[in-house]
């Protein structure tokens, strides 16, 4: 049980990045997110919807994984919160240390209790 809902908040949170990547880059909202200028967030909206459509990949695999069930989903759910951990870690290196909280914890906490099946 602890294991699903940590799943689903790990694809909870790639869900707002999809919306904020993919729909409101531009906006205030995704501006303020990002800490982007508009100037910046006009030139790279295509980026930036590109990076949203990958993050809405994870999600689908994670849902798809909460989907088969505990047993069937596991290498499912495994794959996608390490592809999730991942990514946290090297945004955390590269763009900035809240990724490590935002992204890579989750993921992790998601990963320790799908492996002890919490």
């Amino acid at each position: 049980m602890i294991a699903n809902l940590l799943l689903a908040l790990v694809a909870l949170i790639h869900i707002y990045i999809v919306v904020l990547e993919m729909f409101l880059w531009e906006k205030p909202l995704g501006r303020k997110v990002f800490r982007t200028t508009p100037e910046f967030a006009a030139a790279s909206k295509v980026l930036a919807a590109n990076q949203g459509l990958y993050n809405g990949f994870l999600v689908a695999g994670l849902i798809w994984g909460l989907s088969l069930g505990p047993v069937a989903g596991q290498p499912v759910q495994l794959f996608f919160l390490a592809c999730v951990l991942v990514a946290g870690l090297y945004g955390a290196l590269t763009v900035g240390k809240k990724i490590l909280f935002v992204q890579a914890v989750p993921a992790a906490l998601a990963i320790a209790a799908v492996l002890l099946k919490l």
